[in-house]
């Protein structure tokens, strides 16, 4: 064989505020990571736990460690307790707080908090560096829904087509892998035959099965550095983004994270001169066609592409 060696890209997915309860947006979130760098970032993740809290998280949780808990407004409280300790230091106290929770004191629990901030910006800019690409979509709690589990909804639709636009923008047209994260067998199995429909029954779908894989991957987030990563961006743009018009109040404590998550972000200039960006509100998370009927087959109003 010659010629150079063909590449794909990954597209590691997770989500956050689906309870609809606390979070102000619902958010789907995605970091895609070309091939040839997922391993090398997984090993520097792995490093970068060992250096901010002296051990890896999963032994000191025993699972998943969420961005829920890292990034809560307690920690940012708990870090602004004392003065910014030394790496050195930070890192013994924040693992004798992991190690012994039992025992907490103002100096172990403030540089855990510390710690975790920056374990966070740490692995977001390692991600950066990777060369990863955002995509998102953010939807309110009272969002119109789809009337039954077979369609599948438009952010899901949305974020397909984001994804396969960058893939076709990308030279030699790389191969694309959704990999996302476990739910329960029942729900695994709604959505990957919602996916199924969706690139085997849709003229859309048909054709961004060119490029994307139709069969998605579930891995346990447990087991997944890179979802983990999903993870903190969902929370991130949950809790700390904006697009125009969009009036729920941010958490400016964020705003480092945000910051990164902008410049990671998705984004092609059309011939035209428009911006097409891969984060985006999506106010009605019915498919086209049951809004259509809804509507007496009203024209369907077009979402703008700002960011």
């Amino acid at each position: 064989m010659t010629g150079a060696p063909q590449v794909s890209w990954a597209l590691f997915v997770d989500e956050s505020g689906q309870d609809r309860r606390y979070s102000p947006y619902e958010v789907l979130a995605g970091v895609a990571i070309e091939d040839r760098r997922i391993w090398p970032l997984i090993c520097q993740i792995a490093d970068a736990q060992r250096y901010f809290f002296g051990m890896p998280l999963f032994e000191a949780y025993g699972a998943e460690a969420k961005a829920k808990e890292l990034l809560k407004t307690k920690t940012y409280k708990l870090a602004a307790q004392m003065e910014p300790f030394s790496n050195e230091e930070r890192r013994q106290l924040a693992k004798e707080m992991l190690e012994n929770g039992d025992a907490p004191s103002c100096a172990r629990l403030t540089a855990l908090g510390q710690a975790k901030i920056a374990y966070c910006e740490f692995v977001l800019k390692l991600a950066e560096k990777h060369q990863g690409k955002i995509f998102a979509t953010m939807v309110q709690r009272d969002a119109p829904r789809p009337p039954d589990g077979d369609a599948m909804r438009k952010d899901y639709a949305f974020f397909l087509e984001r994804f396969y636009y960058f893939l076709n923008q990308t030279p030699d047209d790389p191969m694309g892998f959704l990999v996302f994260d476990e739910l329960d067998k029942s729900a695994s199995h709604v959505l990957l035959g919602q996916i199924s429909r969706y690139f085997q029954r849709t003229s859309n779908g048909r054709a961004r099965s060119r490029l994307i894989v139709p069969e998605p991957f579930f891995v346990h987030s447990d087991l997944s550095s890179l979802i983990q990563i999903a993870d903190l961006v969902a929370y991130i743009v949950s809790w700390g983004l904006r697009l125009p018009r969009m009036p729920a109040t941010t958490r400016p404590e964020l705003a480092p994270l945000v910051e990164i998550v902008r410049r990671m972000r998705y984004r092609h200039l059309t011939d035209g001169g428009d911006a097409v960006w891969g984060v985006k509100e999506i106010r009605d998370l019915r498919p086209r066609a049951a809004v259509a009927t809804k509507k007496g087959n009203a024209a369907y109003p077009p979402q703008s592409l700002h960011f």
